[in-house]
């Protein structure tokens, strides 16, 4: 691979684990109960790359009253079923990890216990164990650079040093305002045109990165 890179950042749902397919369908469900009826389409623009705190405090504000105190702990069982039940790695993960030779990390948006879990499910949290950052450890999460800045820091990189492989519209935002070079996937829920935009690479077949990130374009 090209040297241009020495740390490549991967966003966990939707690039390492197929996993936003899944919420999505759980998060219209739950959506509605609460009395806010969203269509998947529209939790996919909302919601998608953003942190658990943004997506509460969207659903309070448009309610107009507080989640009830034990919400969180009477859905996530919810999510843990059928990740348990259906959750599998993306598509040509597996062979890209494997031909990627520099140095990589995670920086999701989700809890560090559900990042945990969704890649032990699928069997690539070993691989990433130590080097696993959450939207949890910053002040503000995706679309601020806040998490990559905060990565790349921990790995003793330089922000234009680093690749950021992401699937959601507030990721590749994200990378560029880090002043990262972002490779949006859009073999996912988001369309190749949202996540296109100034210096980005889009791509939609994960087999593919390895030779992209090679190419250092």
């Amino acid at each position: 691979m090209n040297a241009s890179f020495e740390l490549v950042i991967f966003d966990c749902d939707g690039v390492l684990v197929d996993s936003e397919r899944l919420s999505v369908r759980v998060d219209a469900i739950v959506l509605a109960e609460l009395g806010w009826p969203l269509s998947e389409e529209e939790v996919v623009e909302r919601f998608v790359g953003r942190s658990q705190a943004y997506m509460e405090s969207e659903i309070e504000a448009h309610l107009g009253r507080p989640l009830p105190d034990r919400w969180e702990e009477e859905t996530r069982p919810l999510y843990r079923q059928v990740f348990e039940a259906e959750l599998k790695p993306v598509a040509g993960i597996v062979e890209a990890l494997d031909a990627i030779d520099v140095p990589t990390c995670v920086a999701s948006s989700s809890s560090h216990e559900r990042i945990r879990h969704t890649l032990e499910l699928t069997g690539l949290y070993d691989r990433f164990a130590g080097r696993i950052f959450s939207a949890t450890e910053v002040a503000n999460g995706k679309p601020a650079p806040d998490l990559f800045l905060h990565a790349a820091g921990r790995n003793r990189v330089e922000p234009a040093a680093c690749a950021v492989v992401e699937d959601s519209r507030y990721g590749v935002e994200a990378a560029r305002a880090a002043g990262m070079r972002p490779f949006g996937y859009a073999g996912g829920l988001t369309p190749a045109e949202r996540l296109a935009g100034p210096g980005t690479v889009v791509f939609d077949d994960m087999r593919e990165l390895p030779r992209l990130l090679g190419g250092g374009v």
